[in-house]
């Protein structure tokens, strides 16, 4: 922990020019914190006494080993948080979006089931786990009319929040099955970590730039449908206008056992259903983006790579169908058993190179560039 908090505050000072006395605003999480001061039993009441402190200053949380049962909101910039690494330090919560309306200000059951949210701007999470816990399988594994089935599973790990900005990750595991990680807000870079989950489990319309991390897929407990798409990997709803969706860059691929042999999309698009002057629809101007550059790719992904998603019509049933030729879905350099497939004619097939995704991510955020 000790060396992890010294490349912290030399991060810090890299990052925002902090100086050695500013990298020192340090708070503490703990199982048991002996009457130390700065110690928290909680990680968000950690976070809620760095919240009272008005200074421009970094602000560092550092939590102990263990598991901590909570749904932690940050809502403070220029914070960092740092774990004992992934394998000791967990964030864990059991929300679920047919339940969990009223943890959203807008009553949405998808956002309100995060573990972790990220509600601020210049944010750096390293060396633990976040995890929603809900018992998909189990959920899964019920018969359609089941009474007790759930129909909203959706069960968020991390939410970056639309007021995010400038978040990065580092060493981090995001678990969860659908929807694992919601990117709702503006910049977010996820290095060296691992990201599980099955159903659209990286989604939403915000930047973000996953690089050099495992990407796994997770098993369904019912047979893979007639289509055969058990489960997709990103679900991007992107504005027209944003030039940089969800970008995948030399990243693995991978399947946990119980995941068949060309049953994972590489994507579908997502067009949320949006109240307009004349109606409750799809969105149409979110025409989702989503790139895979130099990624590996095992056999699970499937031979299409990319399938439609259906949306709200404007009659309000879920009959309009978009398709992945009309998405802004492009991979290039992908190699492994994955990686060979059938093109479709999508019309925004010439990805962006990594220089070009850079430039727009770290515009304003040049200190953090990668070399």
């Amino acid at each position: 922990m000790a060396t992890r908090l010294l490349a912290a505050a030399a991060l810090l000072a890299l990052a925002g020019g902090a100086t050695a006395a500013q990298a020192e605003q340090l708070y503490r999480v703990a199982q048991d914190c002996g009457g130390k001061p700065r110690c928290f039993a909680s990680v968000q009441a950690a976070l809620d006494a760095a919240a009272e402190d008005r200074s421009r200053d970094w602000i560092i949380i550092a939590i102990g080993p263990g598991s901590y049962r909570e749904k932690p909101v940050i809502r403070r910039d220029r914070l960092r948080l740092v774990g004992a690494g992934a394998d000791k330090t967990r964030v864990v919560f059991n929300a679920v979006a047919q339940t969990a309306g009223h943890y959203d200000p807008a009553n949405w059951g998808t956002p309100g089931s995060a573990t972790l949210t990220i509600r601020a701007r210049d944010v750096d999470v390293s060396d633990l786990t976040v995890e929603n816990d809900f018992d998909y399988l189990a959920n899964d594994a019920l018969p359609e009319g089941d009474p007790r089935k759930l129909g909203a599973p959706q069960a968020v790990a991390l939410l970056l929040d639309t007021e995010s900005d400038r978040v990065r990750f580092d060493r981090v595991s995001v678990l969860g099955y659908q929807d694992t990680l919601f990117t709702r807000g503006r910049r977010a870079w996820f290095r060296d970590g691992l990201i599980a989950g099955n159903i659209d489990f990286i989604f939403g319309d915000g930047m973000l730039l996953i690089e050099e991390s495992e990407i796994r897929s997770r098993r369904r407990a019912g047979a893979t449908p007639p289509d055969g798409f058990a489960s997709f990997v990103t679900a991007p709803s992107t504005p027209i206008t944003q030039p940089l969706g969800i970008v995948l860059y030399r990243s693995h691929l991978t399947r946990e056992a119980g995941v068949a042999d060309g049953s994972v999309a590489l994507g579908r698009p997502w067009h949320p259903t949006t109240r307009f002057a004349d109606g409750r629809y799809a969105d149409p101007n979110a025409v989702g983006q989503a790139v895979f550059l130099d990624c590996t790719m095992d056999a699970h992904i499937h031979p299409a790579h990319w399938t439609s998603m259906a949306g709200t019509a404007r009659d309000g049933t879920k009959t309009a169908l978009f398709r992945p030729e009309d998405s802004r879905f492009a991979e290039s350099g992908s190699t492994g058993p994955g990686a060979r497939h059938t093109p479709l004619a999508i019309r925004w097939n010439t990805p962006p190179t990594i220089v070009a995704v850079r430039g727009v991510l770290f515009d304003q955020w040049m200190d953090m560039k990668a070399p």
